[in-house]
């Protein structure tokens, strides 16, 4: 036992540093995504889906940092990760709106104007009723649940938000009643 960790002192000392920054950069990571979700005044829900986007893409990150201490060789590493992406990149070419919609909703995450309980219109030619008002009722990993006037449920994804103009209905309003006025 003694001769292992004589024979793998660095290795074994590099896996605990990288342990070591792995959980402080969790730990400070997890901090300033729920102060800014705080200051944002983001739905805590929200705030912890992208806590737990940015825990599996330390991990990831950690995964990667303990094969190269470990020394494998990445010769062969190579060809396992490129067989894996080959398959990975077929089938999520496939599911390609998913992973824009999860993207998107990390984006939306941090730099998304409007909240729960706000009130918008989507400038969508596409939508059948383009001028409706729309409350936010809930956002998702996926989409977000925006409520019709008449009480209909309407989903509409992330990535949409981000590719179609969206206005806060009563700035909107606001400001077609100065214009009526003028």
């Amino acid at each position: 036992m003694g001769t292992f960790f004589f024979e793998y002192k660095n290795q074994l000392l590099g896996t605990g540093i990288c342990l070591l920054v792995l959980l402080i950069l969790k730990y400070l990571g997890t901090k300033a995504i729920k102060k800014v979700g705080k200051i944002s005044d983001i739905n805590e829900v929200r705030t912890r889906l992208i806590i737990k986007y940015s825990t599996i893409g330390l991990t990831t990150f950690g995964i990667v940092a303990l094969i190269l201490i470990w020394g494998v060789d990445i010769k062969e590493i190579g060809l396992v990760f490129s067989s894996v992406f080959a398959v990975i990149g077929v089938a999520l070419f496939a599911q390609w709106s998913i992973l824009s919609n999860i993207t998107a909703g990390v984006i939306l995450f941090f730099s998304f104007p409007f909240k729960i309980g706000d009130k918008i219109k989507i400038m969508d030619k596409e939508i059948e009723l383009p001028d409706e008002v729309y409350l936010i009722e809930d956002i998702r990993a996926f989409h977000i649940h925006l409520r019709r006037r008449n009480g209909e449920l309407f989903t509409y994804p992330n990535n949409m938000m981000l590719m179609k103009a969206v206005a806060l209905a009563q700035t909107y309003e606001d400001s077609l009643e100065n214009s009526d006025a003028l």
